[in-house]
């Protein structure tokens, strides 16, 4: 059983509107089965950014048993109040932690699953919240960190990260050409002023990137010190490896991501993972696994239709990737 195809929005809640939710319940939900007169319906998915709860309302409404992690106390809390019914009878499990550190869920032991959902970004909420720090509007706290595990919050890698590494991010995290020009900037205003709210960011962006800078400067550039903040790159790497290898025999892996890199890094490794032979090309004798681990399941990535991007404009930079691991 999967979730209707004209479930536009039927997912959505005050706290997030989920992304490619049909997309999603569909290649988590019904996968290949040996016989070709037959599907598979997944038994058991691991959602591992839950947000508000809606890929795994809808998950769970297409007959799936649900495991889910958050690193974010309030996306948790918020789930669990939605998702309440169906913890109560035991088809769905949440937990406050990092994906990439599933380890220390000890309640997920050695589960393998049918079915893992990567859902990067952040939510509705937390942007929505000025009082989280990840928006640019005028007087938020500079704070962007998604859970208590991140080291340290914006305004304090703004305050004590030196002009390198503060270049490294503008350039690697948000794409920014001007980069070393806004460290620069950054350096210089906070030894007059500490950074401490969105306008002293906002304000230094302006200075380096000249008045024509506007919201679209302000929102990449601002993700770029989110993602800094919460470490997403290397977790991400970190994590990727130890998803693979929760699958089950015929499972999936499906990763939603909405910045160049995550994507990047996502891709990179699908394609990995899919290769019989990741041996150097000059190597003349194979030395590595010698067999693909599994296979694309997306040839190239699945974007938001016009529909989708209408209705939640935040949707319109996600790109979905899937993989399923070898039978």
């Amino acid at each position: 059983m999967t979730a209707p195809r004209s479930s536009a929005g039927a997912w959505d809640s005050t706290y997030h509107a989920p992304v490619l939710v049909d997309e999603v319940v569909q290649l988590l939900t019904v996968a290949p089965s040996p016989t070709p007169t037959a599907a598979r319906t997944a038994r058991r998915v691991l959602d591992c950014t839950l947000g508000g709860g809606g890929h795994s309302a809808a998950l769970l409404e297409a007959g799936a048993e649900v495991y889910a992690v958050d690193r974010d106390p309030e996306a948790v809390a918020a789930a669990r109040e939605r998702l309440r019914d169906a913890e109560q009878t035991g088809r769905f499990h949440a937990f406050v932690a990092n994906y990439a550190d599933l380890h220390q869920v000890g309640e997920l032991g050695d589960l393998g699953f049918d079915g893992i959902l990567l859902d990067l970004g952040i939510s509705s909420h937390q942007l929505d919240h000025a009082g989280r720090g990840f928006t640019f509007r005028e007087g938020a706290p500079l704070d962007m960190r998604m859970g208590e595990d991140a080291a340290l919050d914006a305004a304090a890698l703004l305050n004590e990260s030196d002009e390198r590494e503060l270049m490294r991010i503008f350039k690697e995290y948000a794409d920014e050409p001007r980069a070393a020009r806004l460290a620069r900037v950054i350096v210089r205003r906070r030894g007059n002023r500490s950074f401490a709210t969105s306008d002293d960011l906002v304000g230094a962006i302006r200075e380096a990137l000249g008045p024509r800078s506007g919201a679209p400067d302000f929102a990449r550039l601002f993700q770029g010190v989110r993602i800094a903040v919460n470490d997403e790159l290397a977790g991400l790497d970190r994590a990727l490896p130890e998803l693979r290898d929760r699958l089950v025999v015929g499972g999936t892996l499906a990763v939603i991501a909405y910045h160049s890199g995550e994507d990047r890094t996502v891709k990179r490794a699908m394609r990995d993972w899919s290769a019989a032979c990741v041996c150097p090309p000059r190597q003349v004798v194979c030395t590595c696994r010698g067999r693909a681990l599994g296979s694309m399941v997306t040839r190239k990535a699945v974007t938001p239709g016009a529909d989708e991007t209408a209705r939640n404009p935040r949707s319109r930079s996600a790109r979905l990737r899937a993989w399923r691991s070898a039978e």
